[in-house]
């Protein structure tokens, strides 16, 4: 089987943070109240399986009543013995390449990656990631977990934008790779 897609699906504030420097995310709340779904529910039925780190998967067992993501096969990336959610979630010590080859065997063909600025990184520098969307926030955080906590040399073609009434601009960019 072939890599599946990589898509880092993300909300981010205007000065590029997807989180405060504890990890909040509270700045989202207007977002989420909004009658608007921001094209999240298109996105999410477009994609096979999800990967994530260790640091998001706790955040979300901490905060959400049940698991969010049912249906979907999860990877959680990480070296620490966790629980796993549901029969969906698998939690493994493997490289984002690994993974990601594993469920191209499983079939899938397109992988939300969730959250995690370090992971999103580390997919993008090795050459994994293949889409960016990115919610633009109208919300300046001046501080906190950065979009990618690596530093990035690879260009971006400017796929769709679309604008919403919550002030919210999201941008779907293709990765060139890295001869581009």
């Amino acid at each position: 089987m072939s890599k599946p897609a990589l898509i880092y699906y993300v909300a981010a504030s205007l000065d590029g943070y997807i989180a405060r420097p504890d990890g909040r995310v509270d700045w989202l709340r207007p977002m989420e109240d909004s009658a608007e779904d921001h094209g999240y529910n298109e996105f999410y039925a477009s994609v096979d399986a999800l990967l994530m780190g260790r640091v998001t998967y706790e955040t979300i067992l901490k905060y959400a009543d049940q698991w969010p993501y049912p249906g979907k096969t999860c990877i959680v990336l990480t070296r620490a013995a966790l629980p796993a959610a549901t029969a969906d979630v698998h939690i493994c010590h493997w490289k984002p390449a690994e993974a990601l080859n594993k469920l191209g065997d499983l079939g899938c063909k397109r992988v939300w990656l969730v959250g995690g600025g370090s992971l999103a990184g580390s997919c993008y520098s090795a050459g994994l990631l293949d889409e960016l969307v990115v919610s633009v926030v109208p919300h300046m955080l001046g501080a906190g977990i950065k979009m990618f906590a690596a530093g990035l040399e690879r260009g971006l073609t400017l796929h769709t934008q679309r604008n919403f009434s919550t002030g919210v601009v999201q941008l779907h960019y293709h990765v060139q790779s890295e001869a581009a």
